[in-house]
């Protein structure tokens, strides 16, 4: 019996540990570009959150507040709130793209295209001492699921599926946003 007993508490506890490994590894979640702020603010590491914050990118949810927007909204066949509808949000948000994904407290949809909608939800990559590893080259960027921008990550948004597509040349448009860290 008390051979049973000791066999269900052990594993009990690699269950229970089980368990809770997945419940915290889980899913990435979309934490918002406030907490890109604390450590991209600072002109020396290349201020990647001022670039963003005085971008277009950061105003695109309040573009779709606009009489402009929702006539255009209408035009394409969307009904309701431009702010509300999917197909509007898909991309004027970070998560537009993956819109079932979690998001965290401080994801604010108000804050437009940020940070994860060309990084990925950071939650798994957002601290020092994983942003640290990546840069030098130790930490696999697809384990924490950060995304190395490019063309195509813009492309998604930047077709000829948007009602107001302009031609889009990337290396024009890269060079007015482009946001590395100083070498």
């Amino acid at each position: 019996m008390k051979q049973m007993l000791k066999v269900a508490l052990i594993l009990s506890f690699v269950l229970g540990l089980f368990f809770a490994l997945n419940v915290f590894a889980g899913e990435a979640e979309y934490v918002g570009a406030s907490k890109c702020k604390m450590c991209h603010k600072s002109e020396a590491k290349g201020n990647q959150f001022g670039k963003w914050e005085a971008s277009k990118h950061a105003k695109a949810f309040q573009t779709l507040a606009t009489d402009e927007a929702k006539a255009v909204a209408k035009k394409a066949g969307v009904s309701g709130d431009p702010q509300q509808a999917k197909e509007c949000l898909v991309c004027h948000t970070s998560n537009g793209h993956n819109a079932g994904a979690p998001v965290a407290a401080s994801f604010k949809v108000e804050e437009g295209v940020g940070c994860e909608a060309c990084h990925g939800a950071g939650s798994l990559y957002k601290s020092m001492k994983t942003m640290k590893a990546i840069t030098a080259g130790t930490q696999d960027i697809a384990a924490v699921g950060f995304i190395k921008a490019n063309k195509e990550t813009c492309l998604a948004c930047h077709n000829e599926k948007s009602p107001t597509y302009k031609p889009f040349n990337y290396e024009e448009r890269w060079a007015e946003i482009q946001h590395n860290r100083p070498k």
